[in-house]
């Protein structure tokens, strides 16, 4: 790396176009702020009050099916909703607003409540692998539905409301904002360059080897050049595809090995449930031809002391831009070095 890059710098977002600012030096500050208290990591295998697990009863008084691998349903209570009659609300173009529909689904990943991704068994993580593809065809079958976003929200310090091992699908009729932001970029290059965006950044990545933390048949987990968050990490699919309809069964197999070792390799840095939000981006749906697009999958954890320190996207960077302490390249020796045997298994 260049050497001005110990110092202050800035960084682009290849996916967005936007700036971070990268502080090295701002690693050694004491800490004397916020420490968050650690939830218990010691669960049982059924938990009868959870709404998630196999045969118990959900909010609304729904009973779940004695599921035996992951398990999908609309959300009780989903932010958007596929009935919402059709609105628009102008003033001056000043005050615009319009409705928006979609379909919010829950996936319970497995029907074991004491586990999370990385402590399931590989052919388990494979069942979700199958389930989000599945989910994805059958949703973009509806021709309002122009954009489906799979995630998942990690832990309770990220807002997730059930400790149980599940994921969500939105799916909704126009094009969230940073998905709109990547598409501008994707769309700019292959115009220019008649080659997909993600495709040249590996090339450049799998050379270099400063940010690769994995690297199979099929996929690539590395930490980006511009991460904003302290252990940031991006997925992406070595063969140029639009969405997960795509994948092969070798690369399903090969996509839940790198989810299954990536997070293995997060809790192993603090030996804790390590938080975190992740989803895919990938192609819009009933949208025309979309070929500039490339699958990948983003994660966004806040830890970075610590299991009880989190980063705080505050100040600066809710006022100007996303700022870090520890560089990228720090970041991806850390999460590189990292046993992918669970610390739990030791």
């Amino acid at each position: 790396m260049l050497s001005f890059l110990d110092q202050p710098h800035t960084r682009v977002n290849l996916l967005t176009g936007e700036k971070i600012l990268v502080s090295p030096h701002r690693s050694k500050r004491p800490w004397q702020g916020q420490v968050e208290d650690l939830p218990t990591d010691k669960r049982p295998e059924y938990d009868p009050k959870c709404y998630l697990c196999p045969g118990n009863s959900r909010a609304d008084g729904t009973q779940n099916p004695d599921y035996e691998e992951s398990f999908v349903f609309v959300n009780d209570f989903s932010a958007l909703l596929a009935e919402s009659p059709d609105g628009t609300y102008n003033e001056g173009d000043l005050l615009r607003a319009e409705t928006e529909r979609g379909i919010c689904k829950v996936i319970s990943f497995t029907p074991r409540h004491d586990l999370t991704l990385p402590e399931m068994e590989l052919p388990a993580i494979k069942a979700v692998v199958d389930l989000w593809q599945q989910e994805f065809r059958e949703l973009s079958d509806t021709e309002w539905i122009k954009y489906i976003q799979i995630f998942e929200n990690k832990g309770a310090i990220m807002g997730c409301s059930n400790p149980h091992p599940h994921g969500q699908i939105w799916a909704q009729s126009s094009l969230p904002v940073e998905i709109e932001k990547e598409a501008l970029q994707f769309s700019n290059y292959y115009k220019a360059n008649a080659k997909s965006l993600l495709s040249a950044y590996l090339e450049i990545e799998l050379v270099k080897q400063e940010r690769i933390i994995i690297d199979n048949a099929h996929f690539v987990a590395l930490v980006p050049f511009w991460a904003s968050w302290p252990y940031e990490t991006l997925v992406i699919s070595k063969r140029h595809v639009t969405n997960i309809l795509a994948f092969t069964e070798e690369e399903k197999e090969d996509l839940a090995k790198t989810l299954q070792e990536l997070t293995i390799r997060y809790d192993n840095i603090f030996q804790t449930s390590f938080p975190y939000s992740a989803g895919m981006h990938q192609a819009p749906v009933n949208s025309g031809d979309q070929q500039k697009w490339h699958w990948h999958m983003h994660f966004y954890p806040p830890l970075l002391r610590s299991a009880s320190v989190k980063k705080f996207m505050v100040g600066y960077e809710m006022l100007a831009n996303p700022q870090r302490d520890i560089t990228p390249e720090f970041a991806a020796d850390i999460l590189r070095k990292q046993s992918t045997t669970h610390y739990k298994k030791k």
